[in-house]
């Protein structure tokens, strides 16, 4: 098995597990974010309704579409980082930087090979997130979609492809600045383990890969939280006006949302997004190490 291959594989564990962690979290974070102004008083309020109205499944409504997807995104996200920390390795062995064996990367290479690995990703999860939210936010009693694939069926049908990366811009936007925060801080505390430590990545205690997991998640949030309020907006806009369109580019949707909502609506649905990374993003890389440790032993 090539080493790309294993790093595809064992970044789909890390999707799967990201998917099944995060996704009630989501689906709150979803509804307050393209809820009218009022319509829900937090994060408890939201949920709860959700559960008296919808029942406890409801919380993984639209679970799918990302459990195939997410899979298939974090997958390509861990393929393509490695793949670039291979390249950087080499010509820091090359230039005799690095240490011993290169892999010591700089800063700037870890936000190029994040950015490289997130615009790569949001090929895919442009799409996969559109449809989630769609069946997220969408009626329970009279859905207008039966299915994600239904869903998928629909929206090419009638409004083809574009139809489908509805919001695509403004998802590479979050995609390039988020991941290249993510891995660049995971990588460096990983790094300051080994260095400190003198040992090997896969000698690193599996908790501490959660720890900084999480630690990478709140700083992925951090710098596209408003970014993907608006492509949650984008997401759920109607097709055309006669459709209930609202917003004709991203830049129009944050001057409307800034102009009737004020500055609140973009952190709006926070809570949630704060209480779910740690999880998330702790699972997913302990999912990618755990896997990667038994495919490279």
């Amino acid at each position: 098995m090539s080493n790309a291959v294993k790093d595809l594989v064992a970044g789909t564990a890390g999707g799967i597990a990201q998917v099944l962690v995060g996704q009630p979290f989501d689906i709150v974070k979803v509804r307050m974010q393209t809820s009218a102004k009022g319509t829900y008083n937090g994060m408890l309020h939201c949920a709860g309704g959700i559960l008296k109205n919808e029942g406890p499944l409801a919380f993984y409504k639209g679970t799918l579409t990302p459990l195939l997807g997410i899979g298939v995104c974090v997958s390509i996200q861990f393929g393509v980082l490695e793949y670039a920390k291979r390249v950087f390795t080499a010509q820091n062995l090359t230039r005799g930087i690095g240490g011993a064996d290169g892999k010591m990367l700089g800063g700037g290479q870890l936000v190029i090979a994040g950015v490289a690995a997130g615009l790569a990703n949001g090929v895919v999860s442009g799409p996969v997130e559109h449809i989630r939210i769609r069946l997220q936010t969408q009626s329970n009693t009279n859905p207008m979609y039966k299915g994600p694939f239904d869903a998928v069926k629909q929206i090419a049908s009638q409004y083809g492809i574009a139809g489908l990366y509805k919001g695509q811009c403004v998802t590479l936007l979050r995609e390039a600045t988020g991941y290249g925060a993510y891995f660049l801080v995971y990588e460096k505390l990983v790094q300051r383990e080994m260095t400190q430590k003198g040992i090997r990545r896969d000698q690193i205690n599996p908790m501490h890969s959660v720890l900084y997991g999480a630690t990478a998640g709140y700083a992925l949030w951090a710098v596209i939280y408003p970014i993907d309020m608006i492509k949650s907006r984008m997401q759920t806009d109607g097709f055309t006006p006669s459709t209930g369109q609202k917003y004709a580019s991203a830049r129009d949707c944050v001057r409307k949302v800034w102009k009737s909502e004020g500055i609140s609506a973009f952190t709006r649905g926070l809570g949630p997004t704060l209480i779910r990374s740690p999880f998330a993003n702790g699972a997913t890389f302990l999912g990618f190490e755990m896997a990667s440790r038994i495919l490279y032993s």
